[in-house]
């Protein structure tokens, strides 16, 4: 199982999303090629109503918190009720890496 598949699968199981994309960014990064150390999420739940942006937040690291002290380096989110989802509709768009040539 690749992280990317871990981390769908931990995220699936805690939080029941409506709609779940967990996307390897890593190649985005100055990594070894094949990387599996920076992702994106977006995900939609039931269990965000409610509940602020840091509290989503903080629930989705401690989800992942063995993940993120170890393999994960970086984890950006972007968490919705399903409401908030209808509105917005999609996610922003990552920028590129600084470092990144």
């Amino acid at each position: 199982m690749t992280m990317q598949q871990h981390i769908e699968a931990k995220l699936t199981a805690a939080l029941t999303p409506s709609l779940l994309e967990v996307i390897n960014e890593s190649h985005m990064h100055r990594v070894e090629p094949g990387s599996e150390s920076h992702f994106k999420v977006v995900i939609v739940s039931p269990q965000f109503e409610g509940l602020r942006l840091l509290a989503r937040h903080r629930l989705i690291n401690e989800v992942l918190a063995p993940e993120l002290a170890g393999p994960v380096h970086a984890l950006a989110l972007h968490t919705y009720t399903e409401s908030e989802w209808q509105q917005k509709g999609q996610a922003p768009r990552t920028p590129s890496c600084v470092g990144k040539p």
